[in-house]
């Protein structure tokens, strides 16, 4: 018996649908953005399905550069722009598990139960980060710089320990 060594199928349609979900985001904001964040989503998907990290981190590169565009250009609001984050981290998070567990696993190994495992607690945590950073968005524009200061400094903390 030969092993595939490719990402599992379901980590494939995880990684294009959060990726999508954040190109729709951003493309209700701008249709610019949009269009980038839609050529993000071909990226990590062809990126996680043939197994290459490199395609795959230049997806989420594309989709963090249509958050970008769509905070500068289109001066979007927290909603697109945390969504849009949101879904370029778990996408970028997804798929680097999905081939990791391809290249370590297999294509034919049922990873069924990982793969929803790590993608429950990914959204958990990405959902954290979101709330607080709009809680610190709420807290700057509320005109209190003391508690936006410490809620940037706890969703820093967050992000950080959820990349690691």
């Amino acid at each position: 018996m030969t092993v595939t060594r490719r990402p599992p199928r379901l980590g494939v349609a995880l990684v294009a649908l959060s990726a999508a979900v954040g190109a729709a985001a951003l493309g209700l904001a701008s249709p610019a953005a949009g269009g980038l964040g839609a050529a993000g989503v071909a990226f990590v998907a062809v990126g996680t399905l043939v197994g290459s990290r490199r395609t795959l981190g230049t997806g989420a590169a594309t989709l963090v550069a249509g958050v970008l565009l769509a905070g500068v250009l289109a001066a979007a609001g927290p909603g697109p722009l945390l969504v849009g984050g949101l879904a370029a981290a778990l996408s970028w998070d997804l798929g680097e598990h999905a081939l990791g567990l391809g290249e370590q696993l297999g294509r034919e190994t049922d990873a069924t139960r990982n793969v929803a495992t790590h993608a429950a607690g990914s959204v958990a945590v990405g959902a954290v980060a979101a709330a607080v950073s709009f809680g610190v968005y709420s807290a700057a524009a509320g005109g209190q710089p003391v508690v936006a200061l410490v809620f940037l400094l706890v969703g820093a903390i967050a992000l950080v320990s959820a990349v690691r």
